[in-house]
């Protein structure tokens, strides 16, 4: 289990039901950047799934003052190449007026101390190719596996 912080100044923590609406601005954000809609039964479901510790996922979020200015959503889930889990970071996003902050290195950081806390054997994602002002953090934080996502 994520354990809940008192909020400081700048924080990171799990992941509340009482961060719905702050969290829904930061959503919508997101989805604006990579230029996607979602039905809203399908952002509802999600935050849902995000709060309920019996999902295998989590969500820390950033925050200054009481207000949310990103977070990280994760997937846990077995591999094929290790005995222990995978954690996909799936979704990483700071408002863009906190960005150079250091809260996306932050929450990074917070995700792979919460998987060594599940013993995942791995923590991934993944960003678009022309993402460079991410993918200048990432490449400080992890590296690039080679590997080229296909869908159906």
């Amino acid at each position: 289990m994520i354990r809940r912080q008192r909020k400081t100044a700048m924080n990171i923590r799990a992941l509340a039901a009482s961060d719905h609406v702050q969290w829904l601005a930061l959503w919508r954000g997101y989805l604006a950047f990579y230029e996607s809609d979602l039905a809203e039964d399908v952002t509802e479901l999600t935050f849902q799934r995000l709060i309920d510790e019996t999902e295998p996922m989590f969500a820390l979020v950033a925050e200054n003052q009481g207000c949310l200015i990103g977070f990280a959503h994760c997937v846990l889930h077995r591999g094929t190449w290790t005995r222990g889990d995978h954690c996909y970071l799936e979704d990483l996003f700071v408002q863009p007026d906190a960005r150079g902050s250091g809260m996306g290195r932050a929450l990074i950081q917070a995700v792979y101390a919460h998987a060594d806390s599940l013993k995942c054997e791995r923590v991934y994602w993944l960003t678009r190719e022309d993402n460079a002002t991410a993918r200048a953090l990432y490449d400080k934080v992890a590296r690039v596996s080679g590997f080229i996502q296909y869908r159906r």
